[in-house]
């Protein structure tokens, strides 16, 4: 485990939260580069004090960013820089866009920047006088850094910037103190310590592999990237010698420069049809985009490419696909969650989106893709479709030409002056080979990619409207005009909606039969909504709605809402709810109640609670991740009604808890749940005690993850049963806080404790947990942040 001691004063920045990993895992096998590394950390904390640029260049595939990230995360950097920030460049970026992603890593501040704001100017004025250190990854050109250098003050801190590129003459052009770094190819013996990591996972290779095994990695000829792509197949395949060879000699007769698309390839070839849309799918966001895992399991689903018989396992089916893209190093993870390591964020690698974007072409489309419908859909069983990537100028032709695609240069050179029907009048589009041949036509659906700026514009909502078997609209980047309600009425084929607005009624899209994700932000009030047509919505599985209140009027006397009555029916297929804002009474509470098969609750609870929020234990028992938010008036008195009322279901593994009065009751009801894994306790107040969090007769049986975020305590008691399974532990903003427990010290599980504006005292006493571990064992296990 790697040690990290104190951060020293200012140092409060690392990686960016959605790419903070919090302990090493076998997904990130790193093998040579130690000599690399020991050079360019030698270049960052040596050297001229005046600002130096470290130019790293190489092919695609041969390390540059796993280089520049294993240094950017050694513990010695992490402390001898008082800023840290990276973010990815690519050929296609926005200067706007990259400040702010550097401002925000550089203050933690994790709210959104007002367009007005001056970002260029906050960002030099958050960097001056201090030491920093930025990575620009996947540099193009020289203007690139020639723009947004600019920015970075050149005072002599040791500041330093790392670049990596693929281009020589750009690392050339940047140097200033510093030589470019050309990246080496890997040794024979160091490319078969890879392959043998990413195939055997820590075992040994079996004696008649080793002789085929040395062949593959040799003729791998030193490429990391081709490596682990060729690990993900052979580790698919029978173990025999014979199969390991022709893989071998197959990569033998390549130069170099084609081995990359050809072992993709490959890699494509072997991978169940199911998967193959999925990655293709991917290839649609933009060059280094870290797309969020929830949304994409998600579009999967909505786009039908997850076929399960039985539908209740719709998301675990995506999970398992997704991970099976991971393990044969196609998808790349980008970004995990900071409590518990989950993969948050996952991205493709340069090489396999260009190979993505190659099969795409290679089908005569623009930026189109043609996938089989799942063998279990009923609507054209037999057809394929096209999605069509929208961006920017392929919407202007689209409403320069009036939506006449043969009439569009943009397409019509790839081919398709075929398609000669107005979208918005004609479902099936028919080419002039369809027509000759007889066989059934194609239907034509376009994909709105998340990141499309087209739908920020209010006066480009009419192009939905137009394209009416869309099944994924992803529109909730900035709010829309209120016309949003019309243009949504013949999308009837959606199973994915995702909208910022000001007014929001299930009414509204009760019509969307097919729905199974609804994701709603509102930008300035929270949102009010009749739960009749919510309960005809039998196919959604995930709503998430800002702060919305099942309501069917608004009492002004009591300040509270009057709830509908909800019929007899149930949401069996609801597996996510979030932001229910409620009181908790027996009308409100059949919300939930009505809900059996939840897996993901959140309740903002605006009035102590008149009766327990879940009263029946056989309801909820898939329940895993609850989220409470108080978000009434405290008064002493409130306190024993809460501990009373609140019971929780028995499987959660994940529980955040908001503004809660902590009672003896409430931590002992905590402690029976055998499952919990991951705690967060926020904003919470001590009741008794004399502010003091006694745990010393509880066991928290499975708990892995502890978060305390200011807890309003002087004195933690806790013995060495009460966290038996703990891994992490992060304490902030506890101002009152004089010491964590000395009895940490015997928790064999942990690996990180992380202090951030607490009393130094708190700090001092994680430290003395840390030597006192090592003291006792001798090895070097814990991990310790302190900001």
């Amino acid at each position: 485990m790697e040690i990290v001691e104190t951060c020293g004063k200012g140092t409060l920045s690392s990686a960016e939260p959605s790419t903070k990993r919090s302990f090493p895992s076998t997904d990130d096998e790193v093998v040579g580069f130690v000599k690399d590394a020991e050079s360019i950390m030698k270049k960052l904390t040596g050297g001229a004090k005046e600002l130096d640029v470290i130019s790293i260049f190489g092919m695609p595939g041969l390390g540059k960013t796993t280089l520049a990230r294993k240094v950017y995360d050694n513990p010695s950097i992490v402390n001898y820089f008082d800023v840290k920030a990276w973010c990815s460049v690519s050929q296609a970026y926005n200067r706007r866009t990259l400040l702010i992603e550097i401002f925000k890593q550089a203050t933690r501040d994790k709210s959104e920047i007002d367009e007005a704001v001056d970002i260029a100017d906050k960002l030099q004025k958050t960097l001056k006088g201090r030491r920093y250190l930025i990575v620009l990854d996947d540099i193009w050109e020289v203007e690139t850094w020639e723009d947004l250098g600019l920015y970075f003050p050149k005072g002599e801190d040791g500041s330093r910037v790392i670049v990596t590129t693929r281009i020589e003459e750009v690392a050339k052009h940047l140097q200033h103190c510093s030589d470019p770094y050309s990246l080496r190819f890997l040794t024979s013996k160091e490319s078969w310590e890879l392959l043998q990591k990413k195939v055997f996972r820590g075992e040994s290779c079996p004696p008649d592999l080793l002789e085929a095994g040395l062949h593959v990695a040799e003729h791998c000829k030193g490429l990391p990237l081709v490596i682990v792509l060729i690990a993900g197949i052979i580790v698919k395949m029978e173990r025999k010698a014979s199969l390991w060879l022709e893989v071998a000699n197959d990569l033998s007769s390549l130069a170099l420069g084609e081995q990359g698309m050809k072992v993709i390839q490959s890699s494509y070839d072997h991978l169940e049809d199911q998967l193959k849309p999925c990655l293709l799918y991917m290839a649609l966001y933009p060059e280094d985009y870290k797309i969020p895992v929830s949304d994409l399991l998600k579009l999967w689903m909505a786009e039908e490419f997850v076929e399960n018989i039985d539908s209740e396992n719709m998301e675990e089916t995506s999970r398992i696909l997704l991970n099976d893209l991971l393990k044969r190093s196609l998808v790349m993870v980008s970004g995990r969650q900071e409590i518990n390591g989950a993969i948050e964020y996952c991205s493709l690698h340069d090489l396999v989106r260009e190979f993505c974007l190659r099969r795409l072409t290679e089908e005569k489309y623009f930026m189109q893709l043609t996938v089989p419908y799942s063998s279990n859909q009923q609507l054209y069983s037999k057809e394929s479709r096209l999605c069509i990537y929208i961006h920017d100028e392929l919407v202007k032709q689209l409403d320069h030409y009036e939506y006449r695609l043969d009439k569009i240069p943009m397409l019509e050179s790839k081919q398709l002056d075929c398609y000669e029907y107005h979208l918005d009048n004609i479902p099936m589009v028919k080419s002039k080979e369809t027509k000759r041949s007889g066989q059934c036509p194609k239907v034509f659906q376009f994909i709105a990619h998340p990141k499309s700026n087209i739908w920020n514009r209010s006066d480009s909502l009419h192009s939905p409207v137009k394209l009416r078997f869309v099944q994924a609209l992803h529109l909730n980047e900035r709010e829309l005009p209120s016309s949003w309600i019309t243009a949504v009425q013949s999308l009837s084929h959606l199973r994915y909606l995702a909208i910022c607005v000001e007014k929001f009624d299930f009414k509204w899209v009760s019509h969307l039969l097919y729905l199974q994700t609804l994701v709603v932000d509102y930008s300035r009030y929270p949102l009010r909504t009749s739960t009749a047509a919510f309960w005809k919505m039998t196919k959604l599985r995930h709503v998430n709605i800002t702060a919305f209140i099942f309501t069917g009027e608004w009492d002004t006397k009591t300040g509270r809402p009057i709830l509908e009555e909800p019929s007899e029916s149930t949401l069996e297929n609801l597996k996510t709810l979030r932001n229910c804002r409620v009181t908790v009474s027996d009308e409100a509470r059949k919300v939930w109640w009505r809900c059996p098969n939840l897996e993901e609750l959140s309740l903002e609870i605006i009035s102590v609670p008149s009766c327990s929020l879940f009263p029946i234990p056989e309801l909820h028992t898939r329940l895993q991740s609850l989220k409470l938010d108080a978000l009434c008036s405290y008064e002493d008195e409130y306190s024993v009604e809460w501990s009373s009322y609140i019971v929780f279901p028995s499987n959660l593994r994940e529980l955040c808890i908001r503004n809660i009065f902590l009672t003896e009751e409430i931590v002992s009801n905590i402690a029976r749940l055998q499952k919990l894994e991951s705690l967060e306790v926020y904003r919470g107040y001590l009741v008794g005690n004399d502010q003091c969090l006694d745990v010393r007769y509880v066991e928290f049986p499975a708990l892995k993850f502890f978060t305390l975020f200011v807890l309003f305590m002087e004195e933690w008691k806790a013995s060495e049963e009460s966290f038996p399974m703990l891994e992490k532990l992060v304490i902030q903003y506890c101002d009152d806080l004089d010491e964590i427990p000395p009895s940490f010290a015997d928790i064999p599980t942990l690996q990180l404790i992380e202090v951030d504006n607490c009393m130094d005292s708190v700090g001092d006493s994680a430290m003395d947990i840390k030597r006192e571990i090592e003291e006792n064992t001798g090895c070097v296990t814990l991990q310790v942040l302190i900001s």
